[in-house]
């Protein structure tokens, strides 16, 4: 038999469970963080780097303009990029002078006298070799990527690709196959690395610019070539939109059944 009691008593109620609130806005900001940090951060790097980069020149080439010629004496502020601009109107006519026959006189005239200083003729002939083969546009150093395998077997390192060794070395080098000279830049600094003369068989040659693998040492191999920024944004919008809108609809009780 059943008890009046047992009719009439009903069930506790089955309390709903409590929506993650905390947990859910902590992802949307950490998500929207992310985001604005992709976006903001290549931008406020670039813009310090340049402005750096100006006021450098400025503070180079200001000491030299006389000052009826600087611009904040007409003015009550510094005008940043002036001493750019002169350094680019002063090299570009310097270019010109050196075009011509005066110019090509003086400029042979300059290099023996600084050749006849020991100190001074290793320096500056180096640099010479150096910025003509960087700025002439005619060399291939640097712009072809290769990979070798170092520090020990098993282990490949990128390296940017230069020009071969010189008579006197390539005979000094040990066996009879071609070598060639390499550069191994260090992450996260490409600057800094090491240089050697490698057996041309020991390099394997990629399709990649020297851009892009600038870019995978300094980021120490997180920006892989190929990678689309663009997509890494957009595909951290859509997981802080997909979670705002998980988070929108509060969850609905669920009914308890009566037995």
């Amino acid at each position: 038999m059943t008890s009046r009691d047992d009719l009439t008593s009903t069930p506790p109620p089955v309390e709903p469970p409590t929506p993650e609130v905390h947990s859910g806005l902590m992802a949307r900001f950490r998500n929207y963080f992310l985001t604005g940090l992709v976006v903001a951060g290549p931008i406020a790097i670039t813009f310090y780097l340049t402005w750096w980069f100006v006021t450098w020149v400025d503070g180079l080439v200001r000491p030299f303009v006389p000052v009826a010629y600087r611009p904040e004496t007409y003015l009550p502020f510094g005008l940043p990029g002036s001493g750019l601009i002169v350094a680019v109107i002063a090299l570009t006519l310097l270019g010109f002078l050196t075009a011509n026959l005066i110019g090509r006189t003086l400029v042979d005239l300059g290099e023996k006298i600084l050749g006849r200083i020991p100190a001074v003729r290793a320096i500056y002939r180096g640099l010479k070799q150096v910025f003509e083969t960087l700025f002439s546009g005619q060399g291939s150093s640097f712009r072809r990527v290769g990979l070798v395998e170092f520090p020990s077997p098993g282990m490949w390192s990128i390296v940017l690709i230069s020009q071969s060794p010189s008579v006197e070395i390539a005979a000094s080098l040990p066996g009879q196959e071609e070598h060639i000279s390499v550069f191994l830049p260090c992450a996260p600094n490409p600057t800094t690395g090491f240089f050697f003369y490698v057996p041309r068989s020991k390099i394997i040659e990629v399709e990649m610019s020297a851009e892009d693998a600038a870019t995978l040492i300094m980021s120490a191999g997180v920006v892989q070539p190929g990678s689309d920024p663009q997509k890494k944004v957009a595909a951290l919008a859509g997981l802080a939109n997909a979670a705002r809108i998980a988070n929108a609809s509060p969850l609905q009780p669920v009914p308890a059944k009566v037995e």
